[in-house]
């Protein structure tokens, strides 16, 4: 399973460099709280707490099942896009 400070560091990742990107659109949108939330906690903006804890596992399940894979511990966003089959 990967660690909720790695989901974090993975749904700020792709907030902030794929927020535009055409293919991650409606994942984005669908995810408009818990992707800034994870990029908030990551960068020590914000405190994490139970309800900001649900929104960034619902958004990581959400991103796992898109990119049809299995969570293998992953630590980047960049060893999830190079291992599914992209399908948001």
């Amino acid at each position: 399973m990967t660690t909720q400070p790695n989901k974090m560091a993975i749904l700020a990742d792709l907030w902030l460099n794929y927020r535009g990107d055409d293919e991650f659109k409606d994942f984005v949108d669908y995810n408009d709280l818990g992707l800034p939330i994870a990029y908030a906690i990551a960068n020590g903006i914000v405190d994490s707490n139970q309800i900001a804890e649900q929104f960034i596992n619902e958004s990581f399940d959400l991103l796992i099942a898109g990119l049809g894979v299995d969570d293998e511990d992953f630590e980047t966003l960049e060893d999830m896009l190079g291992r599914g089959d992209i399908i948001l």
